[in-house]
C-alpha cells in the first residue's frame, strides 16, 4: 500500500564530485535492504550504502505520484524540467534526510544550493538543481508509530545507535565511501573493511584521519571525538609516513628534503606521527641540520617549526638540546640580515626553553641581551614584536626577584613604557589578545616590585626608616618659620614634635612607627607619603595645614587615609599576587609614567580630602569615606583612561554626588529585576518600616541635640543644650 507522502529536513554532509551535464537523478529503494543511490549522468559516481528504508518520499519537482513502496525494488526518478540549470561540482551528494525528531533517517540525491551551517544541517527551505524549494509542511513532525505497517515503516522509525555515527572516507583517485561506523569495532578491522572496498592490500599501512582542519590521525584513544557527518581519509600509517619523512629529510635532492620537512612541520602537530618521527631518532637529524647551517631560508624555516610541533608533545626534555644548537638559534635572533620568520621562530623556541630549567634561562640571558629584545620590539613587524615581548615576559618570570629588579630598572632606563606606549598600544594595528596578555604579565610583574616593602613592617631601630619619618614632620613643619626642634630640651622636643605627628594625622602620635608595623601595606606607605611630599610638596603642606588647623572633628587625618589608600591601591592593582595565566586586563596609562605607583597614589590621596570635604565626614566616617574612594578609582579604572591626567581628570569629576545618583541608579536597576513575591513582601513591609521612622524621629526630637556655638571668626566653642519635650 502506498504510503503518504511527506515533506523532509535534510541534513548535508557536502562531498565534492564531479560536475554532471544531465539533469536526472534516479533513486532506488530497497525495502529492508541496502539501498543504492545512483545518480546516472555521465561521470557521476555510485555510492553504496545501507540505512533503514525510507517511510515516504515527495518529489519535489513534478506532478508525478509520490515514489511506491513495496516488497520489491523499483527504480523512481526524480525529473527536474528540461532547460534547467546543471548540477554544479560541488552538491550535497549524500544528503541525510530526516523528519521531526530524527525519525526515518536515509540517504537521497541532494542539489547544488543546498547548503549546511557547517555542521551538517541544511538550515529552512532548500532548492533543488530546477530552483525550487523541499520544505518540511508545518505539522508533518515524524510520526513515530503512525507510518504505514510493514517491516520497512517499522524500520525507518528507529533512532540510529549511539555508538554509531555515519562518515564519509575519501582517497585520492578513488570513489567516497559512506559508512556507518561501529564505535565498538576495532580500527583495525574498519581499516580492513576500507581497504578492502577499494581492493588495497596490505590495510595495516593505511590509517585515517580528518580530511580538513589539523588533519589529525585516528586512532582508538580519539575515535570517540568523530561526529555524524564528519570527512575522513585514508592515508598512510604514521610510522610509514614517519619512516618515509625520516629518509626525505636526509635526501640530497633539495626539492625533496624542501618538501619533506614541509610535510614533516605539518604532520609533526599530530601526537601519533610525533611519537613515530621520534622514536626514530628525527629529532637528532633536525639538531643536525640546524648546527651545519648551511640550509637557509624556506628550508630552515620548515626545520625550525617541525622542531617547534615535535617539542610541543612533550616526549623529549629541552635539557637535552646541545649547546651547538641553542648557539646556532641565538645567533639567529642577534643577526640582522636574517628572515622575519627564521626570528620569529628562534624567539619562540627560546621563549620555550627559558622556563624549564635555570641552566638555560642563564644561557639564554646571557646570549639574548635586553638591548637585542628592544631592538626587536621596535620594528613595525607585528608578529616580531610578539615574539620578542613574549621571550622578554619569559625572562622576566624565570628570573630571582633581585635579578627581575635589575632588568626592570634597565627597561625603566631604556624608557621601555613609554615605547609601548607609543607604538605598541596606540599602534595603528589593533592590539590582539596575546600582546594584551603579555603586557598584561608585565604590569603585573612592575607593580609586584613593590611587594616586599609592602610586606615588611616599620622597624623602630632602622635609623634610614626613622629618618624618612621624621622628613615627613620636617617638611609639613618647619618651614613655618619655626625654630628647629634640636633647639628644645628633650622634654619639650619630644612634645613639640608628638603634637606635629598627631597633626600628620598619625594615631600613635608620641611613637608614628607603630602606625607603620601594620603589613601589608608595611612601608610601602610609608614610601607613598614621602614620594608625595618631595615631588608635590605644595599639595601636600596644603593637605596636612588646612586640617591641621581644624578643631571641629571634621579635619582629614593624612598619614592614617595614606596607609589605608596604599593598601586599597594594593588590592585592586592586585600587587603581590601571582600573574593570571589567561588574563589580558592591563591599564593604558601603567605605561605612560615610570613611578605609575607613586604618581597614582598623588592623586588619590589628593582625591580623599576632596570626598572628606564633600560628605562633611568627621574621624567617626573614615571607613565610609575610604569605601566612597575604593568607588571612584575602581569606577575610573574600568574606562581604561589612557594616561595619569586623563584619570585625575575623570575621578575628580566623579565627585559624591555622582556616586549617590549613580548607586541610586543601579539600586533602581536591581529593583526591577526582583521577583514578583519580593516586590510584594517589601509592599506588605513598608507602612510598618516607615511608622518605626517616624517614632524614631520624634523620639529623637524629645531627647534634644547638643549645638556648637559658632564665633564671629567661625570658629567652634563651648556648646549649649538645645530643647526638650
Amino acid at each position: 500500500m502506498d504510503s503518504e507522502p511527506r515533506d523532509v529536513d535534510l541534513q548535508v554532509g557536502s562531498l565534492p564530485v564531479a560536475a554532471a551535464s544531465s539533469s536526472v537523478a534516479r533513486v532506488w529503494c530497497m525495502c529492508n535492504s541496502p539501498c543504492r543511490i545512483s545518480l546516472s549522468t555521465g561521470s557521476w559516481a555510485s555510492l553504496q550504502r545501507s540505512f533503514p528504508p525510507l517511510p515516504g518520499l515527495r518529489r519535489p519537482s513534478t506532478g508525478r505520484a509520490p515514489a511506491q513502496r513495496s516488497g520489491s525494488c523499483a527504480p523512481r526518478d526524480w525529473a527536474w524540467p528540461e532547460g534547467g540549470p546543471g548540477l554544479a561540482a560541488e552538491v550535497g551528494l549524500a544528503a541525510r534526510v530526516s523528519s521531526g525528531e530524527e525519525a526515518g533517517p536515509a540517504w537521497a540525491a541532494a542539489g547544488t544550493s543546498i547548503e549546511g551551517d557547517g555542521g551538517g544541517r541544511a538550515s529552512g527551505r532548500q532548492r533543488g538543481p530546477c530552483g525550487r524549494r523541499w520544505q518540511r509542511r508545518p505539522g508533518t513532525a515524524a510520526r513515530r508509530g503512525g507510518e504505514p505497517s510493514g517491516a520497512g515503516a517499522a524500520a525507518g522509525a528507529m533512532p540510529p545507535p549511539k555508538d554509531v555515527v555515519k562518515i564519509a572516507i575519501q582517497m585520492v583517485g578513488a570513489i567516497p565511501q559512506l559508512i556507518e561506523l561501529q564505535q565498538t569495532k576495532p580500527l583495525a578491522s574498519v581499516l580492513k573493511d576500507v581497504c578492502d572496498a577499494w581492493s588495497l592490500p596490505n590495510a595495516e599501512r593505511y590509517a585515517l584521519q580528518y580530511a580538513d582542519g589539523r588533519q589529525t590521525y585516528i586512532t582508538e584513544s580519539n575515535r570517540g571525538e568523530i561526529k555524524n557527518g564528519s570527512i575522513l581519509q585514508l592515508t598512510t600509517s604514521p610510522d610509514q609516513e614517519a619512516e618515509r619523512l625520516y629518509s626525505g629529510i636526509q635526501s640530497n635532492n633539495l626539492d625533496v628534503k624542501t618538501d619533506s620537512l614541509k610535510k614533516l612541520a605539518s604532520l609533526s602537530q599530530d601526537v601519533t606521527f610525533a611519537q613515530e618521527f621520534i622514536n626514530r631518532n628525527g629529532l637528532k637529524q633536525i639538531f643536525s641540520i640546524v648546527e651545519e647551517g648551511n640550509d637557509t631560508g624556506e628550508m630552515l624555516v620548515h626545520t625550525l617549526k617541525a622542531f617547534m610541533e615535535l617539542m610541543e608533545h612533550d616526549f623529549v626534555s629541552w635539557e637535552t638540546l646541545s649547546a651547538a644548537f641553542i648557539k646556532k638559534v641565538v645567533s639567529y635572533v642577534n643577526m640582522n640580515a636574517v628572515d622575519a620568520s627564521i626570528q620569529q621562530l628562534s624567539l619562540s623556541i627560546l621563549e620555550n626553553m627559558v622556563p624549564t630549567s635555570r641552566l638555560l634561562f642563564e644561557l639564554v640571558k646571557k646570549e639574548v641581551t635586553l638591548d637585542r629584545l628592544l631592538t626587536h620590539l621596535q620594528v613595525t613587524d607585528a608578529q616580531l614584536q610578539l615574539k620578542a615581548m613574549a621571550l622578554l615576559i619569559a625572562l622576566l618570570l624565570a628570573a630571582t626577584d633581585a635579578e627581575r629588579r635589575d632588568m626592570m630598572d634597565y627597561l625603566r632606563e631604556k624608557n621601555i613604557r613609554q615605547f609601548i606606549h607609543k607604538n605598541i598600544i596606540h599602534s595603528s594595528e589593533p592590539l590582539g589578545d596575546e600582546m594584551a596578555h603579555y603586557l598584561y604579565v608585565l604590569q603585573s610583574v612592575s607593580l609586584n616590585l613593590c611587594e616586599r616593602r609592602m610586606r615588611t613592617s616599620m622597624d623602630p631601630y632602622s635609623q634610614e626608616q626613622r629618618e624618612l619619618l621624621q622628613s615627613l614632620r620636617q617638611t609639613a613643619f618647619e618651614s613655618e618659620g619655626e625654630a628647629p626642634a634640636s633647639n628644645f630640651s628633650t622634654e619639650r622636643r619630644r612634645s613639640l614634635c608628638a603634637k606635629e605627628f598627631r597633626k600628620l594625622g598619625f594615631m600613635n602620635n608620641s611613637n608614628p612607627a607603630e602606625d607603620l608595623r601594620r603589613a601589608p601595606p608595611g612601608l610601602l606607605a610609608l614610601d607613598n607619603m614621602v614620594y608625595f611630599s618631595r615631588h608635590t610638596p605644595n599639595a601636600y603642606s596644603r593637605f596636612v595645614l588646612e586640617n591641621s588647623s581644624r578643631e571641629d572633628k571634621h579635619e582629614c587625618p593624612f598619614a592614617r587615609s595614606s596607609i589605608q589608600l596604599t593598601l586599597i591601591l594594593c588590592e585592586i592593582l592586585h600587587v603581590g599576587e601571582p600573574c593570571s595565566e589567561v588574563a589580558q586586563a592591563f591599564y593604558p596609562m601603567f605605561f605612560g609614567q615610570d613611578h605609575f605607583f607613586e604618581e597614582l597614589f598623588c592623586i588619590c590621596i589628593q582625591l580623599v580630602n576632596k570626598t572628606w570635604k564633600e560628605m562633611r565626614a568627621t574621624q567617626e566616617d573614615f571607613d565610609k569615606v575610604l569605601q566612597v574612594v575604593r568607588e571612584q578609582i575602581t569606577r575610573t579604572l574600568s574606562l581604561k583612561p589612557t594616561s595619569l591626567e586623563l584619570f585625575k581628570t575623570r575621578v575628580n569629576a566623579l565627585n559624591y554626588s555622582e556616586i549617590l545618583k549613580l548607586r541610586q541608579t543601579e539600586r533602581l536597576h536591581q529593583e526591577e529585576t526582583l521577583a514578583v513575591p519580593v516586590l510584594e513582601l517589601r509592599e506588605r513591609l513598608k507602612p510598618e518600616l516607615l511608622e518605626l521612622i517616624r517614632q524614631q524621629r520624634l523620639l529623637h526630637l524629645c531627647k534634644g541635640t547638643l549645638f556648637r556655638k559658632i564665633s564671629s571668626r567661625r570658629r567652634q566653642g563651648k556648646g549649649t543644650s538645645a530643647g526638650g519635650c
